[in-house]
């Protein structure tokens, strides 16, 4: 048996839904079929590992006998629809209602297989660009039953993206989990880090003191190009143990993500995440005083039903093969 899932608001005509995840360095799939999700799938076959003109093939291997089905669709979402991907699927630039991903979509296989956009916004200083969050937010908006709302979607590139009235205003990007990993494996930091022998996930109590620590310190220090410094030195005069160091070096960089956010921590705030992820931000935030809901998977999977439903009802007919 499936697991519920939160039914469109009219019944659609395709029963059956292929979800398909593709991004950078993973694969991931779910078949729904009548509102439920009757199987998952996951691959380490991210685009970067497909070769030119080998996207079809690979999909075909990956969930080749769900797409048997005669009504089956398939939409895509994330970086399969960049240029170094399937097929570029040009950025839907916002502020649009997400429903129109809908209108910009890129079919592969007319009728059968698409590829949703990502979304481009323009800052003061530059463009930003996303592309599978996207999806996620409307997702999330649609499970929480909400149109208004701050979606924080933390990882390698940080999303932070404003919900007004089921549309995309802005958003801004922060490479706080790639800041993340090149300290930790290619800065001087590494000779004073290590990681936890036991599963990263569960932190004891002075891990998680010294992620406080380096949130507050955020907050508070002029540069975080200073205070980064002082996971060196306080591991070097012994106040800060090399498994310890990983989750003081999260909190600085997290809490540099919410300071320089601060003037959006209003809400509703929404962090979509993996349970770690959440675990971290939703503690930095509540040391600001401010509380979040969570959601995981189960958002990107609501999005591509949500498109899928809303593509059904008005625009399906109209599309030529």
């Amino acid at each position: 048996m499936g697991r519920p899932f939160m039914p469109p608001s009219e019944t659609i005509h395709h029963p059956t839904l292929i979800a398909v995840d593709w991004g950078t360095s993973a694969l991931r799939a779910a078949l729904i079929a009548d509102g439920k999700i009757v199987s998952q799938r996951h691959s380490d076959q991210g685009i970067l590992q497909i070769a030119p003109g080998g996207f079809a093939n690979a999909l075909d291997h990956f969930c080749g006998d769900w797409m048997t089905h005669s009504q089956a669709l398939t939409l895509i979402c994330g970086m399969a629809g960049s240029a170094q991907g399937w097929q570029l699927a040009p950025y839907m630039a916002c502020p649009r209602p997400l429903q129109n991903l809908t209108q910009h979509l890129v079919w592969v296989v007319p009728n059968k297989v698409a590829l949703v956009p990502g979304i481009s916004c323009e800052l003061s200083h530059a463009p930003d660009v996303m592309r599978g969050e996207e999806t996620q937010v409307l997702g999330a908006l649609q499970l929480l039953g909400c149109a208004d709302a701050t979606v924080i979607l933390p990882g390698t590139h940080s999303k932070w993206v404003m919900v007004k009235n089921n549309s995309v205003m802005h958003f801004h990007t922060f490479m706080t989990g790639e800041c993340f990993a090149l300290l930790k494996q290619h800065s001087i930091l590494e000779r004073t880090l290590s990681a936890p022998q036991s599963d990263p996930s569960s932190a004891d109590e002075g891990d998680e003191r010294l992620f406080d620590q380096g949130v507050a310190l955020a907050f508070t220090g002029a540069s975080l190009l200073h205070t980064l410094f002082s996971v060196r030195t306080l591991a070097l005069m012994d106040r800060l143990k090399p498994t310890q160091g990983l989750a003081y070096l999260s909190g600085l960089l997290i809490g540099e993500e919410l300071r320089a956010q601060a003037h959006l921590l209003k809400g509703p705030l929404v962090v979509v995440a993996n349970p770690t992820l959440q675990r971290r931000y939703q503690r930095a935030l509540a040391l600001r005083g401010f509380s979040c809901q969570t959601l995981g998977d189960d958002a990107t999977w609501q999005g591509l039903q949500c498109l899928a439903s809303h593509l059904t009802r008005h625009t399906l007919g109209s599309i030529s093969a």
